[in-house]
């Protein structure tokens, strides 16, 4: 008789039944956490605002070098992999305007039209992009760096085959086992998987989703595991949130008279706009709304930058980001670039302690 087939592993499997062992952490001193969402080629706006501190305030050293922790989910979680290896955020932006024109290819002349309602109607079946052009660049960016490789603590939402949150995490507690292993590339191309622009990545016989559908703003990701990792008290928690640029959203007179499927066709985007909006509202009150900088783009309700367009996101976000650092620059220098971070201690992998 045939043996039945083993169930693969969940992540969840090994989800902890008791309260995690908090670390010791300085009274006096603070936990800075910079987080940034996701957002597709409007990556260039975080990436911008960071490059003008560096520039401004750092003498070229990298921004990462200040965090105690940072988050970022697909587009964020690029940049967070970016500045946890050392490279400064002008490094990382390069890459956007470099190859973001390769990564997703617009639509030209002749028959641009045409040839967008061909791509609409393709992408209702079939994902809109390749991944090669990103991988590629991702690879030459991370070369064979692992999560283990890290020089500060990550957090990088993505989510998994059976449909569980998965979170890759850097070894900065003794309870995280398993991520230390994993290539930086892996991560990035896991987190950054969106959902109709990217086929599911395939890792081996695992299979990744953009973090985004679930975590588009990770603050409260990065909020839950500084505070259960770490005897901190809230007030020590200091947090810099930087966005992509969001859309303003509305009921249409579709939704409300008829609903149905088409009519709430794009419902993902206000699901992840509305989980955003609640993690940052309960990061302000967990720690206080005055301990959170938030920096992002001012609502669009007329023509928004799509996740996808490289030439507006360049156009519109480059010039802003220069606007936004000069809005909010007293307050960033004091807070987050006064002083570097001290380096996290890593449990496994090749800086163990």
């Amino acid at each position: 008789m045939a043996s039945p087939l083993r169930r693969p592993s969940r992540r969840s499997d090994g989800t902890l039944a008791e309260q995690r062992l908090q670390l010791p952490w300085p009274a006096d001193r603070p936990f800075r956490i910079l987080s940034i969402d996701g957002g597709g080629i409007r990556g260039i706006l975080p990436a911008a605002l960071l490059a003008e501190f560096e520039n401004r305030h750092l003498g070229g050293r990298s921004a990462g070098d200040y965090f105690d922790m940072i988050a970022g989910t697909s587009t964020g979680g690029i940049i967070a992999l970016g500045l946890s290896t050392g490279m400064c955020a002008s490094e990382i932006l390069q890459l956007y305007l470099d190859h973001g024109e390769a990564i997703f290819p617009p639509i030209r002349p002749p028959f641009k039209k045409l040839k967008s309602g061909l791509r609409f109607f393709h992408s209702l079946t079939r994902y809109q992009y390749e991944r090669e052009p990103l991988e590629r660049e991702l690879r030459k960016l991370f070369g064979d760096q692992t999560i283990g490789d890290a020089g500060c603590r990550l957090c990088i939402p993505a989510f998994d085959g059976f449909t569980e949150v998965h979170i890759f995490k850097t070894p900065h507690h003794p309870d995280f086992k398993l991520d230390w292993r994993e290539q930086m590339v892996t991560a990035a191309l896991a987190t950054s998987a969106a959902p109709t622009f990217f086929s599911v990545y395939k890792n081996g016989d695992r299979r990744f989703a953009d973090g985004g559908v679930w975590a588009n703003n990770p603050v409260m990701v990065a909020l839950v595991d500084a505070l259960s990792c770490h005897a901190l008290d809230r007030r020590q928690v200091q947090i810099l949130s930087l966005g992509c640029g969001e859309s303003e959203m509305f009921f249409t007179h579709d939704q409300v008279h008829f609903g149905g499927l088409w009519h709430w066709k794009e419902v993902i985007s206000s699901a992840m706009r509305l989980s955003g909006q609640n993690a940052l509202g309960q990061a302000g009150l967990l720690i206080g709304r005055d301990q959170l900088v938030r920096i992002d783009a001012p609502q669009m309700a007329d023509d928004p930058i799509a996740l996808d367009d490289y030439y507006r996101a360049k156009q519109i976000l480059l010039p802003l980001a220069r606007t936004l650092a000069s809005e909010f620059d007293e307050v960033v220098r004091l807070r987050f670039f006064d002083d570097p971070a001290e380096s996290y201690r890593a449990y496994y992998g090749p800086h163990a302690v």
